[in-house]
């Protein structure tokens, strides 16, 4: 493995490396480094917590370091698109970690901020913005900035930005760049929609994978427990107040869900918050800053929102939904085993989610470990549960055994399709009242049956996670 000394980086940026504590690139670094210096497109494939933000950011301050003249007012030279403000901040923030012994600019521009300061600093002129692409597009459409002299374009967490809608705001800031430029993509996943995206608008680019394509990192070990649904808060606090964790994010699948589990946590003594993209910027910041100097121990999170949690000495991730897109699995795993140290991942399975769960091993190609959740029967209802965890054997899972107990869980060639991947419930069926069910005009009137609790587009599916600003 080469030093930061070999990859032909400006002296101060290898200055600011050193302050950092580093001395040899990562994998990612070491093969992307050269290939933007060099001007090539680049088409990058790296899991999270590999370090493959330093591997776009140091080129960039390179340029800069090599051209320091001060780009024109409204003009930037350098723009990196993540999917929320949260990943948008993390990234600023080593842009500046960095940069620090050299002299450039660099603006924060998302939503959920004021538009006011966001103008000034672009009207003077950038060198890097770090946007999210509603607002970005904003600027661009008010004319408040041009993109006719930026030089470099760096799309991170490109498989996020799809799942969550952006794709056409993507294409739109790529048409106003100048034809003479070049565009770097990373992601954690490449689904086809990536991959077309990365032919129509890279130029011969340079292709990276550190790993192969939504394989999570090997130095995290993998647990699922299958549990009944109603128990799974309470599966929950055994964990934390039985087992050795540290810093722990908690997965959910909705807002709500991430609000309701934080609040049973800290009725049951545990430090949590909660982040999502429901939360004013300044609750999520100040969660964020509080999790991060361990004021509180537990984030509870959806997708979408913990995609700015780069923290290296996160030990545990819990996932107390199973995500809809298996892809998100391997992003949510990611949280941990961060900078080469190792991690564990529980994943709470109920009977509804086995689906989802055969979706994830087909596409990780590893089966997870597993064991069945028992609740131990208490003589006291008012004494602390107590749980069983009794391992599943080989034979069971080579079976599917679910955890209903009555059947197998259906295969995939036969199966229908599952709720959680179609955006909710199925439509309410329509039908007639019975007997002495006319109106007063003497109609009959049509009711439709009410959904199950929890059904619809505010608790499942990608439909719930679109949104410019989240």
């Amino acid at each position: 493995m080469k030093d930061f000394d070999d990859l032909g980086l400006a002296k101060s940026l290898l200055e600011s490396i050193t302050k950092e504590g580093y001395s040899k690139p990562t994998p990612i670094q070491e093969k992307a480094i050269p290939v933007m210096l060099a001007g090539r497109d680049l088409f990058g494939i790296a899991q999270t917590g590999t370090g493959k933000t330093a591997a776009f950011v140091l080129p960039i301050l390179n340029q800069i370091a090599e051209e320091p003249a001060r780009p024109q007012p409204k003009h930037c030279r350098a723009i990196v698109i993540a999917p929320t403000r949260e990943l948008a901040a993390q990234i600023l923030e080593s842009v500046r970690t960095y940069g620090r012994e050299l002299r450039h600019s660099a603006a924060l521009v998302v939503g959920g901020n004021k538009h006011g300061p966001q103008i000034r600093t672009l009207s003077r002129g950038v060198d890097v913005v770090v946007a999210t692409p509603g607002r970005l597009l904003d600027h661009l459409n008010a004319g408040v900035i041009s993109l006719s002299s930026t030089t470099t374009v760096v799309l991170d967490e490109a498989d996020q930005m799809l799942d969550m809608g952006f794709v056409p705001d993507i294409k739109r800031i790529l048409s106003k760049l100048p034809k003479d430029h070049q565009t770097v993509l990373f992601s954690a996943t490449m689904p086809k929609p990536i991959k077309a995206l990365a032919n129509e608008f890279l130029v011969n680019p340079a292709e990276i994978s550190v790993a192969a394509a939504a394989t999570p990192i090997e130095k995290i070990s993998q647990e699922v427990l299958l549990v009944e649904k109603s128990l799974k808060r309470r599966v929950l606090v055994t964990l934390f107040k039985d087992r050795d964790f540290d810093r722990s994010i908690v997965f959910t699948r909705t807002k709500r869900g991430a609000d309701q589990v934080q609040g049973h946590l800290v009725k049951a003594g545990l430090s949590a918050a909660a982040i999502h993209g429901d939360k004013s910027q300044g609750q999520r910041d100040r969660a964020l800053k509080d999790f991060k100097t361990n004021k509180v121990s537990i984030m509870v999170a959806t997708d979408i929102a913990a995609r700015g949690i780069d923290i290296d000495d996160c030990s545990h991730v819990v996932n107390f939904d199973l995500p809809n897109v298996p892809e998100s699995y391997v992003h949510r795993i990611g949280r941990t085993a961060r900078a080469g140290r190792s991690g564990i991942a529980f994943t709470l399975c109920d009977p509804s989610e086995y689906e989802l769960l055969d979706e994830i091993e087909q596409l990780i190609k590893k089966s997870i470990k597993k064991q069945k959740v028992k609740k131990k029967f208490a003589v006291d209802e008012n004494s602390a549960d107590e749980f069983e965890f009794v391992p599943l054997t080989e034979e069971e899972d080579r079976d599917r055994w679910h955890p209903g107990g009555a059947k197998k869980a259906p295969t995939r060639s036969k199966r229908k399709p599952s709720n959680h991947r179609k955006g909710g419930a199925p439509k309410a069926k329509v039908q007639a009242r019975g007997p002495g069910s006319k109106g007063a005009d003497g109609a009959k009137r049509r009711v439709r049956k009410p959904k199950p609790a929890g059904a619809g587009r505010g608790s499942a599916g990608r439909a719930n996670t679109k949104g410019r600003h989240d």
